[in-house]
């Protein structure tokens, strides 16, 4: 992100999280600083606060957010500052109420609280406004993205509120309407999420804009009656992983401090007996893992999106072991747990054992393409992703429910599954060679899906 003018009295900072999607933010002026929904880790804040030789006054939850564990609680313990988040939250840790009237002075500026429920029914946004009282910024949270506004779905568990979709689809309207559509058109947007967030459905690839530019290109602030927005909004959501209700909670109570928690998890000696029964998630790279693993193992790689899919595959209280090939590869995919509030699940972690009795086939990428009819075909991508097949008469299961339904899959010929570009489809095979008999022919077609899709194209 460009800084502002040096001569203008403040200075904001984005700090992005590419694997979540997560955009957090830095606000300076006068060498005092608010942070605005930090990500678990809350080093780079204090780095940023050093760098600039500033302190940090204020740390601003927009909500309760459910695809990240937050250090809000963390932050303010370390460096005193307060923590600001909507009354309508019940935080269980120490705040200041922020809603609708509230300011923060901040140097030569103000942070203005807007109610704007919609994602959740306590979320907030905040104005930035500057010495001559001049809206100058927005800081959106989960309820608009560049392209996009934050999905309504995810607060209909009892456990988080029990608030109807249909409900806060309906309230998103309104505050579209009613707050954010009725600001500058040069004020800057700057969202909690970017690309690829389950927060939403067609976020853009561009990390802030401006009103005006939303005004212009996003679909849902486009002229439309309550009903046509909230069927629209609504429709073609992507799915919901398993941890997103138990993050809302943590994020209420305040998760505990980051470091301390990595180095709780139990690093287990080599030759160490594990449980039977407690899951292995093997983080290495698929064609290792095919030539030798522990049995029942699921592969799932370390890479760009390793936490969502963690929290999708695993249940939030569901203990599992973590492998891995090196201490900083164990390390990193610790901390990447810990992004979710997974590091206490964690049983043990450990390097790749001496003995590694299971293995996996190889696909045969011609017979494939040959004769498909001989393969049961089970296609995991999600349901939006899969509206065109690549396999006439694949099985439809989307990954994040595959260890649920895996015994609807036949296992009277081999099977192959397939994703769209190859990294589910190794966790997604690894789960099915685990539960179904012994002795079915379980393939993963890998990324040669990528041939089936150039061919489907054309």
């Amino acid at each position: 992100m460009s800084p502002l003018p040096s001569s203008q009295p403040y200075r904001i900072h984005q700090f992005y999280d590419k694997g979540l999607a997560h955009a957090s933010y830095a606000v300076l002026s006068d060498r005092q600083m608010a942070v605005i929904d930090p990500g678990r880790d809350p080093q780079p804040y204090y780095d940023f606060a050093d760098e600039h030789d500033a302190r940090i006054v204020a740390v601003i939850e927009t909500h309760p957010h459910a695809d990240f564990v937050s250090s809000h609680l963390e932050i303010a313990r370390e460096t005193g500052a307060t923590i600001y988040v909507s009354e309508l939250v019940r935080a269980a840790y120490p705040h200041q109420a922020f809603d609708e009237g509230s300011r923060i002075s901040l140097g030569q500026i103000e942070l203005h609280a807007i109610n704007t429920p919609g994602h959740s029914p306590d979320s907030i946004c905040v104005l930035l406004i500057d010495e001559f009282a001049n809206t100058r910024a927005i800081f959106t949270g989960d309820t608009l993205f560049v392209g996009d506004v934050g999905r309504p779905d995810l607060r209909e568990d009892e456990a988080v509120g029990g608030h109807k979709r249909e409900e806060l689809a309906g309230l998103m309207f309104d505050s579209t309407r009613e707050k954010l559509m009725t600001l500058p058109g040069a004020t800057k947007v700057y969202p909690a999420h970017g690309p690829g967030s389950l927060c939403g459905k067609t976020t853009s690839p561009d990390l802030d804009s401006t009103i005006g530019k939303e005004l212009k290109t996003n679909y849902a602030l486009q002229p439309m009656s309550r009903e046509e927005f909230v069927r629209v909004l609504l429709e073609d959501q992507p799915f919901v992983p398993k941890y997103f209700g138990r993050d809302v909670q943590l994020n209420k109570q305040g998760a505990p401090a980051f470091e301390d928690s990595v180095r709780a998890v139990p690093r287990l000696l080599p030759g160490t007996e594990l449980t039977p029964g407690v899951l292995v998630i093997d983080t290495r790279p698929a064609a290792q893992f095919r030539q030798g693993h522990l049995p029942g193992a699921v592969n799932l790689m370390d890479g760009g999106k390793f936490e969502t899919w963690l929290g999708s595959i695993v249940g939030p209280r569901e203990p599992f072991y973590l492998v891995a090939d090196s201490q900083i590869g164990l390390d990193t995919v610790i901390r990447k747990a810990a992004k979710i509030g997974y590091e206490t699940n964690i049983k043990g972690a450990l390097l790749t054992p001496r003995e590694l009795p299971a293995t996996a086939p190889s696909v045969a990428v011609e017979q494939v393409r040959q004769h498909p009819e001989q393969f049961t075909i089970v296609d995991i991508r999600n349901r939006a992703e899969a509206r065109q097949p690549l396999f006439e008469g694949a099985l439809l299961i989307p990954l994040p429910e595959l260890r649920e339904r895996v015994q609807e899959i036949p296992h009277d010929k081999p099977v192959l599954i397939h994703c769209a570009g190859g990294y589910r489809s190794a966790a997604g095979a690894s789960i099915v060679q685990a539960a179904l008999p012994a002795g079915t022919p379980v393939y993963d077609l890998g990324e040669a899906v990528n041939e089936f899709q150039k061919q489907a194209v054309h």
